[in-house]
Formats: C-alpha cells, structure tokens, sequence
C-alpha cells in the first residue's frame, strides 16, 4: 500500500498558539513520527507552507522546525493543486476573508476559533463550505485533554450518578507591561481587533459543555474590563477596549447548571490554569489540563459549620487521584490527526464550522445577556 502525502497551507503560525501547538507540537511532530497511520493501513504524510505577512519570521520559524517552505503570498498557495488543505491560526479579525478565498480554491478547511467576529459571518462561512463540498474542521482542542479525558471516562461509566452542576474556573495573572512584560499580544484586548475574554473562551465552554453535558440552551453572563491600560509589545501605552473577564452561568438541556469564571486578572490558588468541578448525587470530581481527582459517596467527609474552631477535617485528605492508565498524546495533535484521516480517507469527523457557529453563537448570546442583564436563550442555528 502506497503512502498518501498531503499538502498543508499553514497561515498565521508565527503567533503563539500557532507556532506551540499547531507547528511543533502537531504538524512537526506527525512528520517526526512518519505520518498517521489510517485505519486501512495506509500512512498519511505532510507537506506544509507556512504563509505570513513577516518574511524573516517566517524563515526563522521554517529553518529551526525543518520546514522546506514559506511564502508571503497566499493567492499563490491557494493556486497551487498540491496544498489540499487551508489551515488558519490568524487573529481572528483577519480569518474569515482568507477562509473564503480557501474555499473557493476549492480547499478543506481547519481553522482555529472563533471562525468569525460576528455570528453572521460564522454561518455564512458554514454555508459556503457546505455548498462548495470542501471538509471542514474547527480546533476543539480541549476535548483531548488528559483531565477532560478523564472526567468524559467518568461520565461514561456512571461514577457521578445524576450530575447537577459543573464549576469551571480559568484564568491567570496577565501581567500590564508596566512592572512586568505582558505575556499575551496585545490584540486580545483591544475590542476592534478581535480581542476579548467573552468571544476567546466561551467558544472553548460550548464545546466542552455540548460534548460533556448537555447541549446549552441559556446563558447568563457578566463581562468586564479590569484593566483599562496595558503596555504593547513596542513598549507603548494602549487603552484596553476588550473585556478581561467573563462570569457566565449556562443551563443545558440535560438540567446541569454549569458555572464558569474566565479571567486574566486573577491570580492561580488551584490546582491548575483551568479546574472543572463535576458535582453528581453518587460522586464528584476535579479535573485540571493533565490530572483529575476523585471523590465518591463513601469517602465524603461530614464537616459541621463552625467558625469560632479550626476546621479539623483536612477538605484534600478525602481526594482519589485517577491513575494514567494510558499514555496522553498532544490535544491538538489529536484532533490533527483525525482531521488529516477525515480528509484522505473520510473517516469519521464530528467539529465542523457549524461548532464554530455554535461558538460564536454562545460568545454573541454572553454579551447580549451582559448588556441586559438577564438570561439569554439560544436558539438553534446550524
């Protein structure tokens, strides 16, 4: 059986998420391995370009992960037969346009989220995809993480019992620039560049939610600038237009009320940058980005309230941590490999542009319920 090489246009990856996750810890690391082995035996190997404004950066990126080209011109990429699939890790300001032009070129389409700034524009490009025939696949990069495998493990063979409640807590310390460098581009918080807390992480809790606990059918959220100045990357002051928090509570059809706090001005007392707390009348759980902790009914503690003593009961004591039963690939790594298998072979893919929809849709819905200060339902869309 002859080995199947496709051609990746790579567009925006000199920026964080797409250098880390998206070249080194995916597409640089599928080539180290030798490719994807499909489920009729066959490997699917890549070629990438990678495609930029920033010839220089460019370069430096392609010469130290082994990357034969680049290209500043992305209509003469989208010309060429070999690259089959578009891949966009830009600000998200810049996404749609470049995903049409993709899509007219008649290319599958993967993308990061949001996949538009407005909901009008998410489901217009879920419309063209569909009626140009091309694949499509939006990054749902959370839903292969070791802790969110664990607790989706959980859920699946009925250790929570009936869950009533999920609380999600996200966030850290994003330093101003003034004291220390900020270690986030400045763009997330300026509002006319696509920036902010509600649009970036409630397109992440649809997903999680959605596959995890039921589909969301209300949300009710508060969003809010913290910090009105920051320090850009040329050592400039900027006014900060973007929200930096979102506190939002959704409701799903499965009757789970799920609470999730995102912010980048709170500084980390838990386990990790993210925990999720599952809460069931047989037994409860904590996951964060790698590890997950357990506590069933028989080992829940009775405490009594008494504030005028020390609380004698040590609240971690009574925790189970789950083991690692297997080994954890990369998230984004995962989702890469089934969407090359989806392309060549048209294996099974579940996160197409209408869960980017669905992000958008929840992220438009969380400001609309900020602004009016109420519930917002969700009406279904794609």
């Amino acid at each position: 059986m002859s080995d199947v090489t496709i051609g990746i246009i790579m567009n925006g990856v000199t920026g964080r998420m797409g250098t880390r996750q998206h070249l080194i810890r995916s597409i640089k690391a599928i080539r180290e391995q030798g490719g994807v082995i499909a489920k009729n035996g066959q490997t699917i190997k890549i070629e990438a370009v990678l495609v930029g404004r920033n010839e220089k950066k460019l370069q430096a990126l392609a010469d130290e992960h082994g990357i034969e080209k680049i290209s500043t011109n992305l209509d003469e990429c989208l010309e060429d037969p070999f690259y089959t699939i578009y891949f966009d890790s830009q600000t998200t300001d810049r996404r749609a346009n470049d995903i049409k032009k993709a899509i007219a070129a008649g290319k599958h389409i993967y993308c990061e989220k949001p996949t538009a700034t407005s909901l009008e524009g998410a489901i217009e490009l879920c419309e063209i995809a569909n009626k140009a025939g091309v694949k499509h696949g939006v990054v749902q990069d959370k839903l292969w993480l070791p802790g969110l495998l664990k607790l989706k493990y959980l859920i699946d063979t009925g250790f929570f019992g009936k869950i009533h409640s999920v609380k999600g807590d996200f966030g850290y310390w994003v330093f101003t620039g003034h004291e220390q460098e900020c270690q986030r581009p400045s763009w997330n918080y300026r509002k006319e560049d696509g920036g902010g807390m509600a649009v970036d992480m409630l397109c992440h809790w649809r997903y999680v939610i959605d596959n995890l606990f039921g589909n969301v059918e209300k949300v009710s959220c508060h969003v809010a600038t913290h910090i009105d100045e920051r320090i850009d990357e040329n050592g400039n002051k900027y006014k900060c237009t973007a929200d930096d928090a979102a506190y939002a509570t959704f409701l799903t059809d499965q009757g789970i009320t799920c609470q999730f706090n995102s912010s980048w001005c709170t500084r980390v007392r838990r386990d990790d940058l993210l925990t999720i707390q599952v809460d069931g009348d047989k037994g409860s759980a904590v996951a964060g980005l790698r590890n997950c902790v357990i506590q069933g009914d028989s080992f829940t503690p009775k405490p009594i309230w008494n504030p005028d003593i020390d609380n004698p009961i040590d609240f971690y004591d009574s925790w189970q941590e789950m083991p690692d039963n297997k080994v954890y690939d990369n998230a984004f790594k995962i989702q890469w490999e089934l969407f090359l298998k989806h392309v060549a072979f048209d294996e099974e893919y579940s996160w197409g542009l209408e869960d980017g929809v669905k992000g958008i849709q929840l992220a438009v819905k969380g400001l609309e319920s900020s602004a009016k200060g109420q519930f917002v339902e969700l009406e279904k869309l794609v």
